[in-house]
């Protein structure tokens, strides 16, 4: 499983880089400035990035089988 960014919905607040700094992090999409996720062992990771999954204020990630 791997962590995915619906860039639709991010707003860039960063909450999820600051949650889990191995994972995830903020850069431009066109002109806009979203999440992307990083290439990290994201079952080592797995806390982390459920917490990020909580925290996302407009509920843009989520897990991809």
């Amino acid at each position: 499983m791997k962590p995915v960014i619906d860039n639709e919905k991010c707003i860039g607040c960063g909450t999820c880089e600051a949650i889990a700094p191995n994972v995830f992090e903020m850069g431009m999409e066109g002109d806009k400035n979203v999440a992307k996720v990083k290439d990290a062992d994201y079952q080592t990771e797995k806390e982390k990035i459920d917490e990020a999954i909580s925290a996302c204020a407009v509920d843009a990630i989520s897990w991809q089988e």
